[in-house]
């Protein structure tokens, strides 16, 4: 297990201990129990985004044991520390979703502006439901009125990295949560 720091510097910016890996964790089976129980015999196709999703899908998938697939997409909005307002899709989806019910796993929703372009893709796609899952999510950025199905936890609206959660790509590979210290 890596050692926990206080403070770490990711490229030219400091952060501080926001949340620890063990809270995330009890986050994440929380989530996983709500999820099997509500998507038992749905046989949901669950759809990762990439880059920043991939530890708490790796760690979700773990505790997932219902009947599912797993595929993977590349979305992106932000340059820096602030969101662009434009989705751009680096990889597409390749999946058959007529009739099928699709989980969105995604790291955190802030703005809601990927998330609200993802979920109408995935209707035209005629996919019969979306869920989406995530992590964390920031209500105070929030822009959008769409539902958010599983929520492991409420969070400010500061500026974090860790658990896959980047800074300019770097960050991801603590296993805690760190928030921006304001300079």
């Amino acid at each position: 297990m890596s050692q926990k720091h206080n403070t770490i510097k990711v490229r030219d910016k400091y952060f501080e201990l926001f949340i620890s890996s063990e809270i995330i964790q009890k986050a994440v089976d929380k989530m996983a129990d709500r999820i099997n129980r509500d998507l038992a015999g749905k046989n949901p196709l669950f759809l990762v985004v990439l880059n920043g999703a991939f530890i708490f899908a790796a760690d979700l998938f773990k505790r997932i044991d219902i009947d599912c697939e797993v595929s993977f997409v590349k979305l992106s909005s932000y340059n820096g520390t602030e969101t662009t307002n434009v989705v751009r899709e680096l990889i597409g989806l390749d999946d058959v979703l007529h009739n099928r019910t699709v989980v969105i796993v995604e790291d955190i929703i802030d703005t809601g502006i990927t998330m609200a372009e993802t979920i109408s893709k995935l209707k035209r796609l005629e996919a019969r439901e979306v869920k989406l899952a995530a992590l964390l999510f920031k209500p105070a950025a929030f822009q959008k009125n769409y539902p958010i199905d599983y929520i492991g936890m409420e969070i400010p609206n500061d500026f974090i990295v860790g658990y896959g959660l980047d800074y300019d790509g770097y960050g991801r590979n603590h296993s805690d949560i760190y928030k921006i210290i304001k300079s």
